[in-house]
């Protein structure tokens, strides 16, 4: 018997990434990656239930990497479905959908028209979503198409949350404000949370932190983003792999005044910053702990403000939200980082955040609850899925619209 599928598509600058999930199990039947696009030799993998296939070849454009894709999804011996009839939408990450999209939608020219309007709002990556849900549109014309903002779960936020304290012009003529980011992924955990700890939306607020080379911390109340630590880009908040996260904005007007341009202050700020910037050694925890252990100073400082820059926000919002019943983590850091959790909960206790220390290191990167049995807060670990989310949604809306049969 045929399967029901969701084709979900993430397009990179020189990238396609894809998964098929089988609805409504949400069973993943394969997934691969198209890597650089455009070079002379790329590379091309991908895994599922019939096992592995990579190899390097050029490919020439993304009309070509989607050629690819579609080929190999349905290939004979390590495909993940026998033809395409079996997917009958195809669900597309969008990162920026303005205060346009509070929820994923059907692709229409008017959806279309608002991802190209918000391109001033996320100029790297807007434009790559339209040439994947063009070339989508064109491979697979007869499929309907769903777009998932990253930005849409934080529509919610109420004015407190969202406007900055810079004359209202700024908002009304510019739409300068906090939108935030990895919606998708907060969306996920918070249902994910949900079901473990078998209790409704209704009466539960949760504390997420999305935890990666890009982090941010999100507080829920009875399941809606209600404030975010990512603002009008994905820079604001949290010390992250390369990136700042918050600094007093006097220092890039001191910085300008004594001669660095605005293109170096960018290139400071997102990929020179963070944990790369800090420690002067990676980006990457796995080497910081490993220098940590043997007594780098720096390093050692490096981790202990990335965990307290967290552990101000997860105190702030546990304020604001008034009663929590889960800390989250997940993403990168959040699931695999054992010490990186033990050190942001570290001092959590007075807020009734009580992390069980060899509970945490026995669960590692499973998911799980990590916190002490008699801890007011729940702590735990999921791991992020945001192409499953997407597919869900596309699911959903398909289903709804009577377009799945």
């Amino acid at each position: 018997m045929n399967s029901t599928c969701i084709l979900v598509i993430n397009c990179g600058s020189s990238s396609l990434k894809y998964d098929v999930y089988k609805m409504p199990e949400g069973t993943s039947l394969c997934r691969g990656t198209v890597e650089r696009i455009g070079d002379k030799v790329g590379s091309f993998s991908q895994s599922g239930i019939r096992g592995m296939y990579a190899e390097h070849l050029g490919i020439s454009d993304m009309k070509e990497a989607f050629a690819l894709m579609i080929r190999e999804i349905t290939h004979p011996n390590h495909g993940g479905i026998h033809d395409l009839n079996e997917i009958k939408a195809v669900g597309h990450r969008v990162v920026h959908g303005g205060e346009d999209y509070a929820s994923s939608v059907l692709i229409t020219s008017e959806v279309l028209l608002a991802i190209e309007t918000n391109i001033e709002l996320a100029p790297l990556h807007n434009p790559l979503n339209l040439t994947g849900i063009q070339e989508a549109q064109a491979a697979l014309p007869e499929l309907p198409q769903i777009a998932v903002f990253d930005t849409a779960f934080h529509q919610s936020m109420p004015p407190m949350a969202y406007l900055y304290g810079l004359p209202r012009e700024l908002y009304e003529k510019h739409r300068i404000r906090r939108y935030g980011f990895h919606g998708t992924s907060h969306r996920y955990v918070a249902c994910e949370a949900l079901a473990i700890m078998k209790r409704a939306r209704e009466n539960t607020n949760l504390i997420s932190c999305h935890l990666g080379n890009g982090a941010s911390v999100t507080a829920i109340y009875h399941g809606e983003s209600v404030d975010t630590s990512m603002g009008f880009t994905p820079l604001e908040g949290l010390i992250m792999g390369t990136r700042s996260g918050d600094v007093d904005p006097s220092i890039i007007l001191w910085l300008l005044e004594h001669g660095y341009s605005l293109q170096e202050l960018n290139a400071i700020l997102n990929k020179k910053s963070g944990l790369l910037g800090m420690s002067g050694i990676s980006n990457d925890l796995r080497d910081l702990e490993a220098a940590a252990e043997r007594g780098d100073q720096r390093v050692i400082d490096t981790l202990d403000a990335y965990a307290y820059r967290i552990r101000k926000y997860i105190g702030g919002y546990m304020a604001n939200l008034v009663k929590a019943s889960a800390l989250i983590f997940t993403g990168g850091i959040g699931q695999y980082g054992v010490r990186m959790r033990e050190r942001i909960c570290h001092r959590l206790e007075n807020i009734g955040i009580m992390m069980d220390y060899e509970k945490n290191r026995a669960n590692g990167a499973s998911r799980g609850i990590v916190s002490h049995q008699y801890s007011p807060v729940n702590i735990l670990v999921i791991p992020a899925n945001e192409e499953l989310q997407i597919a869900r949604d596309a699911w959903d809306l398909i289903s709804d619209s009577g377009t799945s049969q």
